[in-house]
C-alpha cells in the first residue's frame, strides 16, 4: 500500500483556488485537478458516505444531514453512528488486499463504531442536571485522554456556533499530525471544516472569505511540508461548493397556514408536532424532504411546493427511483431550492412563541439544519457579559440557557445542497490521479471512491472516469 492522506478540505472549489490560496494553487499546479459532480444532496453526511462506499443514496441510506424516523416519529439530526451507512467503506475494501492496512478516521462523519483502526470526533457529554460538556470520543479509547493531554481539549465553541473560526480545524489538523506520529496509519481521513464557516456566514464573494482563505491555505502549507516529510502521498478533496443566496424559504410556516402542521404548547412556547402532523418538512441548507403522515394532502403538498417562490424542482415519484435517491428513511418527496434561495426549518409565526432552542445552538434537538447558528443576536446588548454571566452559572453547576443565536434567517448568504450551475461551484480532487481528463470532464461523486482504492494500492490501475 502507498501511503496515503486524504485533506477533506469542506466548501473548496476552483473558484477559490488562487491569489488568496496561493500553496493549494501551487500544489494543484503540480497535480491534475479532477472535477466532481456533486453527491445529491449536496450535503456533508451524503457526499461522505458516497465517497467512502461509491454508492448512491438509495443504497448506503444517508439521505441528508438529517431525517424523520417513521418508527419513532421523531426526526434524527447528525447522529454519529458508522452503523447508519450501508455497504463496505474504504478501509473495509483495502484491508481485504492488504491486511496490514490501518485507517484513521478524523472527525469525518459517522465516525462512532466504525472499522477504522483510529479515530476522534466531536462528541459532548450530556450530564442529567442538563449541562453540556465539551468532549471527542476516540477509537481506540484510550487515545481520548493522551490526545486531549499533549493537544489540550478540543475547542468546541470554534467547531460551530457563532465562534466558529480556524482554532478547530488547526485542532483537528493537529490531531491527524498526532496520529500519525504514533501510528503512521496507511490512509489518514482528515476532515478540515473551516471555510464552510465564513461561505455561509458572509457568502463566497465577501472580503471576510477571502481572508478565511487565506487561513486555511497556510494550515494546508503545513499539514503538506509534515506529510511530504514523512513520504505521505496528499490528496486534497472537497465535498460541495456554497454558493450566494438572499432568500430563505419556510416550508413549515406554509403548511402552517395549510392546516397540515400540528403545534404543541410547551410551557409557553410552541413545539412542532412532527408525529401528529398531517404533512412537514424536514429542511437541510438547499433541499427539504417533505414527509406526509395524511396521504389524502398528498396532492396538495405537492402542489403547493411546486408553487412557493424559491422552490426550483421537485423530486417525486418516478424521479426518485431514477435518481437513486428512494430510501426509507427519505422524504415523500424532495424539494430542492433555486440558486439563490435555502430552506429554513422554521414553523413558528410569532418569534416570542419560538422554542426555547430556536435562540441557542441546538443541532439535535431542531428539526432541521439552522445556519443562523453562526451568528449572535446583533439585538443583544452586552453580549460578551451575557456570555460571561452564563458561563459562570456554568460553571457553578447551575441550570443556564446559551440563547443568544437571532431567528433572523435573512443573515445567511451562502449555502450548498442543489447542484450549483456552474462548475467552478463543484468539488474537486487534487492528486496524483489519471492526467488524461479535458478541463471539460468531470466524474461523477461515486467515482471518488474507486480512484481512492486506486490511489492506495501501489500497483493499482486506473481508467479515465468520464462525465
Amino acid at each position: 500500500m502507498q501511503r496515503s492522506v486524504v485533506l477533506n478540505i469542506v466548501g473548496l472549489t476552483g473558484r477559490h483556488i488562487g491569489e488568496n490560496t496561493p500553496n493549494i494553487a501551487a500544489y494543484m499546479a503540480a497535480k491534475p485537478q479532477i472535477v466532481i459532480k456533486p453527491a445529491f444532496p449536496a450535503l456533508t453526511c451524503p457526499a461522505q458516505a458516497t465517497y467512502l462506499t461509491g454508492k448512491s443514496i438509495s443504497e448506503h441510506g444517508i439521505v441528508a444531514n438529517g431525517w424523520y424516523s417513521r418508527d419513532l416519529a421523531e426526526h434524527q439530526f447528525w447522529k454519529q453512528s458508522n452503523h447508519l451507512v450501508n455497504g463496505p467503506k474504504l478501509w473495509d475494501v483495502l484491508k481485504e488486499s492488504d491486511p496490514n492496512f490501518t485507517c484513521a478516521k478524523i472527525f469525518w462523519w459517522y465516525n462512532m463504531y466504525s472499522s477504522v483502526d483510529f479515530s476522534v470526533t466531536p462528541r459532548p457529554i450530556y450530564p442529567s442536571d442538563g449541562r453540556k460538556v465539551f468532549d471527542v470520543h476516540t477509537n481506540p479509547m484510550n487515545m481520548r485522554e493522551e490526545i486531549k493531554e499533549d493537544l489540550g481539549p478540543f475547542p468546541f465553541p470554534a467547531f460551530w456556533g457563532p465562534n466558529s473560526g480556524i482554532e478547530s480545524t488547526q485542532w483537528i489538523a493537529e490531531s491527524a499530525k498526532w496520529i500519525e506520529l504514533k501510528n503512521s496509519p496507511s490512509l489518514s481521513l482528515v476532515y478540515l471544516p473551516h471555510l464552510d464557516y465564513c461561505l455561509q456566514k458572509f457568502g463566497p464573494n465577501s472580503p471576510e472569505s477571502a481572508k478565511e482563505l487565506m487561513a486555511i491555505d497556510d494550515l494546508f502549507k503545513d499539514l503538506l511540508d509534515f506529510y511530504e516529510s514523512r513520504d505521505v502521498k496528499i490528496v486534497v478533496l472537497s465535498e460541495y461548493g456554497i454558493t450566494s443566496v438572499n432568500n430563505p424559504v419556510h416550508l413549515n410556516r406554509i403548511f402552517r397556514d395549510k392546516g397540515w402542521i400540528s403545534i404543541k404548547d410547551e410551557l409557553g412556547k410552541e413545539m412542532i408536532d412532527l408525529g401528529g402532523s398531517k404533512a412537514f418538512a424536514i429542511a437541510d441548507h438547499q433541499v427539504a424532504h417533505i414527509y406526509i403522515n395524511d396521504l389524502s394532502v398528498y396532492d396538495d403538498v405537492l402542489s403547493t411546493v411546486r408553487s412557493t417562490r424559491g422552490v426550483g424542482h421537485v423530486i417525486s415519484d418516478s424521479e426518485l427511483d431514477q435518481l437513486k435517491l428512494k430510501h426509507e428513511r427519505g422524504g415523500d418527496f424532495i424539494a430542492v431550492s433555486d440558486e439563490s434561495s435555502w430552506f429554513t426549518y422554521y414553523f413558528w409565526e410569532d418569534d416570542r412563541l419560538a422554542p426555547d432552542y430556536a435562540r441557542c445552538v441546538d443541532i439535535h434537538r431542531k428539526p432541521g439544519y439552522d445556519p443562523v447558528e453562526l451568528f449572535f443576536d446583533p439585538e443583544i446588548r452586552f453580549k460578551h457579559l451575557k456570555v460571561a454571566m452564563k458561563m459562570i452559572r456554568k460553571k457553578l453547576g447551575f441550570r443556564y440557557l446559551m440563547d443568544l443565536i437571532p431567528l433572523n434567517a435573512e443573515m445567511i448568504r451562502g449555502s450548498h445542497g442543489r447542484i450549483p450551475e456552474s462548475k467552478e461551484d463543484w468539488p474537486i480532487l487534487i492528486g496524483e490521479f489519471p492526467e488524461n481528463l479535458s478541463e471539460d470532464d468531470f466524474i461523477e461523486a461515486n467515482d471518488v471512491f474507486q480512484l481512492l482504492v486506486e490511489h492506495c494500492q501501489v500497483n493499482g490501475s486506473s481508467d479515465a472516469l468520464r462525465g
